[in-house]
């Protein structure tokens, strides 16, 4: 009997979501464990898994047919691109982000739009700053964003600007398809074209060999001195060292940041005692609700993978995403 590997510890689904499993896969085996050795044992006849799995053991798992991962993000592909080749199907958890960071980025915006990230700081010292020292208070209605990756968070960070207000521009891969609420959207050899347009650069792209350090020194110096910058999808996407001179020699304004090139972010790092950044620990994605919706993907993709039909949130193994 084959495998259907649940890579989670015990007591984080429910019975209730593990009985469905089970009924949606009777002629497997379901099994809920992260142990190393228990998986190493088993690995001939895993053929399903969601949920965590030792990526270094891929290539010794000759029956997997699907992965479905319980997060967005597949840059582990860059750390073990043996995997790419592999034959199996990796299915991520594209849709169970959106509604909390759209609101992570909105909440990034408000922030700095409203002086909240300096007035956190005057009330840990226990100062009041009187209204006339509030200068860069602004409003985002009539402000441009500048969405670097529309897929399903960005459509939704786009629904909130646009309700705010905002005008909302976009870059992907694939300029003709377009998205509800955004005004132009552009490829990336047209990024830099509409940079000096930006009062907020959005970052929600996945960190491909395509996305690697694309916001570097040219980028950021077409930006507005009165821009912000705000990177929740991959730390990697920035140059980082750079980023910080920006902020230093203030080419932009500030920058509202969940993702970091190394995380935790190191004690060293110059963005922790920066007035003009506001830090977030890669927590942007989470909600009372993840498992819930993650699971619900799941579910789907598995009676569709039972019923043989095509699966959601395919990710090309070879593009990253």
């Amino acid at each position: 009997m084959s495998i259907l590997l649940l890579g989670f510890e015990p007591g984080t689904l429910s019975d209730e979501q593990l009985d469905r499993v089970r009924a949606a896969a009777p002629d497997m085996q379901v099994l809920v464990t992260r142990d190393r050795d228990q998986i190493e044992a088993m690995l001939d006849e895993i053929e399903i898994v969601a949920g965590g799995f030792p990526h270094d053991l891929l290539p010794q798992a000759h029956n997997l047919r699907w992965l479905q991962q319980w997060g967005a993000g597949a840059d582990w592909l860059l750390r073990y691109p043996e995997a790419v080749d592999l034959d199996f199907m990796l299915t991520n958890a594209s849709g169970v982000h959106p509604i909390p960071i759209g609101e992570h980025i909105l909440a990034f915006l408000l922030a700095f739009a409203r002086g909240l990230h300096q007035a956190t700081c005057a009330q840990v010292r226990r100062e009041w700053i009187p209204q006339g020292q509030h200068e860069d208070v602004f409003e985002l209605a009539g402000k441009t964003m500048l969405l670097v990756g529309v897929g399903a968070i960005g459509e939704r960070t786009a629904e909130l600007a646009t309700a705010l207000g905002m005008r909302v521009l976009g870059m992907r891969r694939d300029p003709a398809v377009g998205a509800p609420g955004v005004e132009a959207m552009v490829g990336p050899d047209q990024l830099l074209e509409l940079l000096p347009e930006a009062d907020f650069l959005v970052l929600t792209v996945p960190l491909t060999h395509e996305t690697q350090g694309m916001i570097g020194e040219q980028e950021l110096r077409a930006m507005k001195p009165t821009a912000y910058i705000v990177n929740i999808g991959r730390g990697g996407t920035i140059q980082e060292r750079v980023l910080i001179r920006a902020l230093e020699e203030k080419w932009i304004a500030g920058a509202g940041l969940d993702v970091f090139e190394t995380e935790p972010l190191p004690d060293d790092s110059p963005l922790w005692a920066m007035e003009n950044v506001i830090i977030t620990s890669h927590y942007a994605g989470l909600t009372p609700l993840y498992h819930e919706r993650a699971m619900e993907i799941f579910l789907d993709n598995l009676q569709r993978y039972q019923a043989g039909v095509p699966l959601r949130n395919v990710v090309d193994k070879r593009l990253g995403y």
